[in-house]
């Protein structure tokens, strides 16, 4: 697949997931792998993507008042160092991968049926809040290291199921969630003992980077001001769908012989 025509479709992607605050790694793990990029490459060149993207939705959310720092803290306090020790790990991909897709095809359901209620801010103290964010967040962030995604795909189901934020803050967490996550993970992968070390080949995807930023930018202002808190959430559900189904049908390739 031409280099080029890979930028284009890592632009369309940026645009859609920057929307609701993700940075679209896990597409742009599946478009390399499609083009048969060396495999070696696919997670760093993934994780610079998303640092790309994200970087601009992080300062549109904040500039618009849907992202602090004590918001964000309790999810990454634990995720930045699981995410870098994830990505120095190799793991089975067969099993991880469809766990992932099951676990994702449940959260989608959740994400699109009708929230029975609204986001009630009294229904977290901050303890509380730390008590479940703190965890989780290491979780996701230890996966995302291991995986080459940022793991805002699925912070973002989990703040949703137990409406611990609004929709357009849910998306300025995830951008501020992906965005450091990434930065550990790619920390790993770069530094992997004893193995190949991806940075310089890395920058050879020079076009990939540029057509990020572009969309990255346009669709985390269609997000951040634009869109309605009801089609943020709603996207961000089909998005999560989409991946799900991506991921089963790449696993029943894995487990059904020939």
């Amino acid at each position: 697949m031409p280099l080029l025509l890979i930028a284009g479709l890592f632009f369309l992607t940026a645009v859609a997931y920057s929307s609701v605050g993700f940075g679209g790694g896990s597409t742009y793990n599946a478009l390399l792998v499609l083009s048969g990029m060396d495999y070696r490459l696919v997670p760093a060149i993934a994780l610079s993507c998303n640092i790309l993207v994200v970087g601009g939705g992080v300062y549109h959310y904040m500039r618009a008042g849907y992202l602090s720092l004590s918001g964000l803290l309790p999810y990454i306090v634990l995720s930045i160092p699981l995410a870098w020790l994830g990505g120095r790990l190799q793991v089975s991909e067969q099993l991880f991968v469809g766990l992932l897709g099951f676990s994702l095809l449940l959260v989608t359901a959740q994400m699109l049926r009708k929230p029975s209620a609204g986001f009630s801010p009294e229904r977290h103290s901050k303890s509380g809040l730390w008590l479940r964010a703190a965890p989780v967040g290491g979780l996701i962030g230890f996966l995302a290291g291991v995986t080459g995604i940022g793991g805002g795909i699925f912070l973002a189901p989990v703040i949703y199921l137990f409406r611990m934020a609004p929709p357009r803050e849910v998306a300025g967490i995830t951008s501020g969630f992906i965005l450091v996550n990434s930065l550990a993970g790619l920390g790993g992968q770069v530094f992997k003992a004893g193995d190949y070390s991806p940075l310089q080949d890395t920058l050879g995807a020079w076009p990939l980077f540029i057509a990020v930023i572009i969309g990255g930018q346009l669709g985390s202002r269609l997000g951040a001001y634009k869109l309605p808190e009801k089609w943020v959430r709603q996207l961000t559900g089909l998005l999560i769908l989409y991946v799900a189904v991506r991921l089963l049908w790449r696993w029943v390739d894995m487990v059904l012989p020939g």
